[in-house]
C-alpha cells in the first residue's frame, strides 16, 4: 500500500514496509498485472486502472492509490491474552488476506494492513477468553476459523477478505508448563496401568480358556477310546463266539462220522499226557489220581462220560416218542398196518 502525505517516522515497522513512491501522469501509463490504480480527477474519485495500457490526462487526473490484488502475508505481533481458566498465553499468528475491492480499500479505512492486523489481535483476546487452556490445545483448527469469520464480517466494509488464520505459537507460563507436564505424565502412568491390568486380564482369559477346551477336547477323546474298546471287545467276545460255534459244530460233524470215536479217544489221551506235562511246571504241589500210568482206563473213563452225555439226549428222544403213542392209543387214532 502506498500512503502519500504521511511522515515516515509516524509510521510503524509494518506500514513502512508497505509504503512506497507513487507513480506520476506521464499521459501514457503501462499498469501491471495484479495491481490496481486508484485515479483522481480534480480532487474526486474517477476510475481505477485496469492493467495494460492506459491513457491519463496531466494536472487534471492524479494516481491517488495503488492497491495490489496478490495475496499479502501479515505477521500478528505476538500479544498477551487470559484463557477462560486465567492463565496468561502469549500467543502470535499469521494472517493471509487479499484486496477485492480497491475502492473501499483505498476509502474505507486509512490503512488497511494495519486495521486488520488490528482487528486480528483483539479478536483473538476475545476467543481466547471463551476458551479454557486445554481446549486451546486442541481446538486450535476451531479457533483459526473463528478468526476468519470474525476478520472477515469487520473487513467487509475496508474491501478486503481475510483467507485464512493460522496460529504459530502459544507459550505458557513456567509453573504452568510444569503442571501440565506433570498432568501429562500422570496421564501416562495411568494408561499404562490401565493397558497392563487389561493385558493381565486378557492374559487369564486366554489360559482359562485355554485349559477349559484342553478338558473338553481330553474328556471327548477319553470316551472315544472308552466307546472303540467296548466295540473291539464286543467284537473279540462275538468272533470268539462264533469261533466256538463253529469248532462246535465241526467236532460233531467229525465225531457222527465213521471212526470219530476212536479220533476222540486219541485227543483225550494226548490232552491227558500234556495236562500232566504242564502241571509240575506250574506249581511244586502237585495231586496225582492213583493210577496215574495207567492212561487206557484214564481214556476209557473219560470215553465213558463223554458217551453217557451224548446217550441222555437219545433216550429223552425215545421216552417223548412212547409218550406221544401212548396218547395216541388212548385217542383212539392209532392206525397199525393191516396184516397181509
Amino acid at each position: 500500500y502506498s500512503r502519500r502525505g504521511i511522515p515516515q517516522a509516524l509510521l510503524t515497522p509494518t506500514q513502512q514496509r508497505c509504503a512506497s513512491n507513487l507513480p506520476m501522469n506521464t499521459v501514457m501509463l503501462f499498469v501491471p498485472q495484479q495491481e490496481a490504480w486508484v485515479i483522481e480527477r480534480m480532487g474526486r474519485f474517477h476510475r481505477i486502472l485496469d492493467p495494460g495500457l492506459n491513457f491519463l490526462i496531466p494536472i487534471i487526473d492524479r494516481i491517488k492509490y495503488v492497491q495490489s490484488l496478490k495475496e499479502i502475508v501479515i505477521d500478528v505481533p505476538e500479544q498477551s491474552a487470559v484463557s477462560l481458566d486465567n492463565v496468561t498465553l502469549q500467543i502470535d499468528g499469521v494472517l493471509y488476506l487479499r484486496i477485492e475491492d480497491p475502492y473501499k480499500s483505498s476509502y474505507g479505512v486509512e490503512d488497511p494492513e494495519y486495521a486488520v492486523t488490528q482487528l486480528a489481535q483483539t479478536t483473538m483476546r476475545s476467543e481466547l477468553g471463551k476458551l479454557t487452556l486445554d481446549k486451546v490445545f486442541r481446538e486450535r483448527e476451531v479457533l483459526n476459523m473463528n478468526m476468519v469469520t470474525q476478520i472477515n464480517q469487520a473487513a467487509d466494509m475496508w474491501g478486503i477478505r481475510c483467507l485464512r488464520y493460522e496460529i504459530k505459537d502459544i507459550h505458557v507460563p513456567p509453573k504452568v508448563k510444569e503442571a501440565m507436564q506433570m498432568q501429562v505424565e500422570a496421564e501416562r502412568r495411568k494408561r499404562a496401568t490401565v493397558l497392563e491390568s487389561e493385558g493381565t486380564r486378557e492374559s487369564q482369559i486366554n489360559v482359562a480358556e485355554g485349559k477349559k477346551q484342553a478338558r473338553i477336547l481330553a474328556s471327548e477323546a477319553e470316551k472315544a477310546e472308552q466307546i472303540n474298546q467296548a466295540a473291539g471287545e464286543a467284537s473279540a467276545v462275538i468272533a470268539k463266539a462264533n469261533a466256538k460255534a463253529q469248532a462246535i459244530e465241526m467236532l460233531s460233524q467229525v465225531l457222527s462220522q465213521q471212526h470219530g470215536g476212536q479220533a476222540a479217544s486219541l485227543t483225550v489221551a494226548e490232552q491227558y499226557v500234556s495236562a500232566f506235562g504242564n502241571m509240575a511246571k506250574q506249581s511244586n504241589t502237585i495231586i496225582l489220581p492213583s493210577n496215574t500210568s495207567d492212561i487206557t482206563s484214564m481214556v476209557t473213563q473219560a470215553m465213558g462220560i463223554y458217551n453217557s452225555l451224548t446217550k441222555k439226549p437219545l433216550l429223552k428222544e425215545k421216552a417223548e416218542a412212547i409218550d406221544v403213542d401212548k396218547s395216541q392209543l388212548i385217542s383212539g387214532r392209532r392206525t397199525f398196518p393191516s396184516d397181509t
